[in-house]
């Protein structure tokens, strides 16, 4: 049977560059005209590309940040150079999870996946195996860029396993039909007030900490050869 394999997200849950971000967004989205606060921003834009955001904030207050995208960029790329540091506990938990086939899908751009993978000293985890927003029509929590990352895996989307801190990331991947772990390990975590929303998705589980992150999912493999007949053995006595 094919699979099982692992899609994580990165902002948030191989990263810790959600303070980052929004700290960033906050300021250009402010100084474009719009009245939004770091507050609102965690609240209603986590696991939402940038593309997203910006159409939002068009719909909603007639405010087009787009000539700000370029001085927003630079600004982020020079604090995850100084300040990015991974997800406490991630690297381990990464390693603790053996030769899973595994994939980082994310709303970023790859140019910033990649930098927050090589600043971060998590990238020899994925051998390049990244999927970006900018790659497919919708982004989260429309189905499509996990979807992309099964394929890219040649996994079947049922088989597939995703590591995700944000609303849009949860919705997205169970409707592209995948098990979704709800990660709440990430510093922005209070802020966002995740652990009251992404249990409210109903997850097929909820992590904590980056150190539960093994344990669940050997659980939720478990499970499933349980319910598939996977591994069983007709005895000849």
């Amino acid at each position: 049977m094919q699979g099982p394999a692992l899609i994580f997200d990165c902002d948030g849950v191989l990263v810790d560059s959600e303070p980052l971000s929004v700290a960033e967004l906050g300021r250009t989205l402010r100084e474009a005209g719009a009245a939004i606060t770091d507050a609102q921003i965690y609240d209603r834009m986590i696991g939402m590309s940038v593309a997203s955001i910006l159409a939002m904030m068009r719909e909603e207050q007639g405010v087009d940040a787009a000539p700000l995208l370029d001085a927003y960029r630079a600004r982020l790329r020079a604090r995850f150079e100084a300040d990015l540091t991974p997800v406490p506990g991630i690297a381990a938990a990464i390693g603790a999870m053996g030769g899973l086939p595994r994939i980082v899908a994310s709303s970023s751009s790859p140019d910033r996946i990649a930098q927050s993978l090589r600043l971060t000293g998590l990238a020899e985890f994925f051998g390049g195996n990244i999927c970006s927003a900018v790659e497919v029509v919708n982004g989260k929590p429309a189905p499509d860029l996990f979807l992309l990352a099964a394929e890219r895996l040649g996994v079947s989307p049922a088989r597939c396993i995703v590591i995700e801190d944000s609303a849009a990331g949860v919705r997205a991947a169970k409707a592209a039909g995948m098990r979704v772990v709800g990660f709440l390990g990430g510093a922005h975590a209070a802020a966002a007030r995740l652990s009251e929303k992404l249990p409210m998705l109903d997850p097929d589980a909820v992590a904590s900490q980056a150190g539960e992150l093994p344990a669940i999912v050997a659980g939720l493999i478990a499970r499933d050869k349980g319910l598939t007949g996977e591994g069983r053995h007709v005895s000849g006595d």
